[in-house]
């Protein structure tokens, strides 16, 4: 029984080109001429068939005293790099070019499913369309006159104003120089019953210091009133009669910002009328200039308005009409 034993040993090792297995000797310990950190502490070893060699054992094949404790039939390989997991998908999913790479599916549009992909479409076509539209309306707004804008002028203003209005007189050949103050003055009812006015009061000013020295100033202190006076003057006639709708409209906008900018204030009484104004100055020449111009402001008045619900903001509209009931 043992000689049949030993003679399987013996052809397997003839086929394996070294000693047996059996004839090896048995090391329970990493050798003492290799580095300290690559000892390891033997294990207790229990054969789990007759005949298995014992760990330490070399290697069928292998020189004697590698350190060996893979087991027969297996060699020391190189270390290598780390490989990567494999990409999470589904079988069968295809990476953009088709190559059947799981982890890289379209992306974008292309990885919507068709109605997502024909409404994606859908909606850029529409944005395209309206940025084309838009893009050529403000371009005929600036431009010179024209065929076109004589024949569909009202259509673009529509489709202008007010959000859209572009002003390019910062790049004139004769740019502004002039300085214009927007002030107002109220009518309010006392407490008595009688109508008392207030004085002018410059808006523009109060404009002007709240974004003195400031780091980052409010855009509606910056342009609201100035671009609502901006608007009046360019919708009237110098006898302030509007042209037509676009005159109306600016009339009720720089109308409503001046109550509101009234409303922040203790007048005595509700505001019953206002009354606007601008006073326009030249701009002093710098002290190198020889130039000589007229420093006085030139006032253009506009007439009373009575102020109606309509122009007061919402909680004030509704303190009022709750007053008067």
């Amino acid at each position: 029984m043992g000689t049949g034993r030993m003679d399987s040993f013996e052809r397997e090792d003839a086929g394996a080109g070294g000693p047996s297995p059996g004839n090896a000797p048995v090391r329970d310990s990493v050798p003492e001429h290799l580095p300290r950190q690559t000892r390891q502490t033997a294990q207790p070893w229990s054969p789990s068939e007759p005949g298995s060699p014992e760990p330490g054992s070399p290697e069928p094949g292998s020189p004697a005293g590698s350190g060996s404790s893979s087991g027969p039939g297996h060699r020391l390989q190189p270390a290598g790099p780390p490989q990567a997991p494999a990409p999470l998908g589904r079988p069968g999913d295809e990476g953009p070019l088709g190559d059947g790479d799981s982890g890289s599916r379209g992306r974008g549009i292309a990885g919507l499913s068709l109605p997502y992909q024909v409404a994606a479409a859908l909606s850029l076509a529409l944005i395209g369309a309206l940025a084309c539209v838009h893009l050529g309306m403000v371009f005929l707004h600036v431009a010179p006159s024209n065929t076109v804008t004589k024949q569909h002028g009202e259509a673009v203003d529509w489709w202008v104003y007010p959000e859209f209005e572009q002003n390019w007189k910062l790049f004139a050949p004769n740019p502004l120089q002039q300085n214009v103050a927007v002030q107002v003055r109220a009518e309010y009812t006392a407490a008595d019953g009688s109508r008392r006015s207030t004085d002018w009061i410059d808006l523009s000013a109060e404009d002007g210091a709240a974004i003195q020295g400031s780091l980052l100033p409010s855009h509606v202190h910056q342009n609201m009133l100035r671009r609502a006076w901006d608007f009046y003057v360019t919708s009237h006639d110098g006898d302030n009669r509007p042209n037509g709708v676009r005159g109306q409209l600016s009339e009720r906008y720089v109308r409503r910002i001046a109550v509101a900018r009234l409303m922040e204030r203790d007048l005595g009484g509700p505001v019953e009328r206002i009354q606007l104004r601008s006073a326009t100055s030249a701009v002093d020449p710098p002290g190198w200039s020889d130039e000589k111009i007229e420093v006085k402001p030139v006032h253009r008045v506009l007439p009373w308005w009575t102020i109606t619900a309509a122009d007061l903001p919402e909680d004030a509209a509704r303190d009022r009409a709750e007053a008067e009931r």
